[in-house]
């Protein structure tokens, strides 16, 4: 007499059936089995795509900053339209920044200040975009260019610095 406990091997693709003796008392509890069905192919490249994306979510920082910056100011524009004067107000802060920076911490070397100009010119059209996407909605007709080009920019840089500061041996500030 073959066990008949024990579930038949097949290919994974086939059906899988499962042989349960019958049970003798009336009082037995009835079984319960579950088998697991095998993964669709979208299920295993949305899996695959999932933990890609979690493995290197460093580097994507930037994109999931300026996405999470267009779904606010969409809310903003919808709900609180006049914080863009108080976003449009703010929005002279890089350039203050960069004055404070030029005269409490001079540069000698020029591409740290090319840096410094750049990070500055940067938060100043990402906070002027911000302001006029409140104001009048973030797809209004020359936003979303603005946006993806200031997203790609952010992204270009943020993927460069952190090259350059895993092959960079460490310098002292003095």
């Amino acid at each position: 007499m073959p066990n008949r406990t024990r579930a038949r091997k097949i290919a994974y693709d086939g059906a899988r059936t499962v042989h349960i003796p019958r049970t003798r008392r009336r009082d037995a509890q009835p079984i319960i089995l579950v088998v697991p069905e095998r993964p669709t192919l979208a299920q295993r490249a949305i899996r695959s795509l999932g933990s890609w994306l979690w493995e290197t979510r460093r580097s994507w920082a930037p994109t999931g900053i300026a996405l999470a910056a267009l779904l606010t100011t969409g809310m903003m524009h919808v709900l609180a339209s006049w914080t863009a004067f108080l976003i449009a107000a703010a929005a002279a802060v890089p350039f203050g920044w960069l004055g404070w920076v030029s005269t409490c911490r001079p540069a000698d070397d020029r591409s740290i200040r090319r840096w410094r100009r750049a990070l500055a010119l940067l938060a100043f059209l990402t906070t002027g975009w911000a302001a006029l996407a409140v104001a009048f909605g973030p797809f209004a007709h020359p936003l979303p260019l603005i946006w993806l080009t200031l997203a790609i920019t952010a992204q270009a840089l943020w993927l460069r610095t952190r090259r350059a500061a895993a092959t960079d041996p460490i310098e002292e500030i003095h």
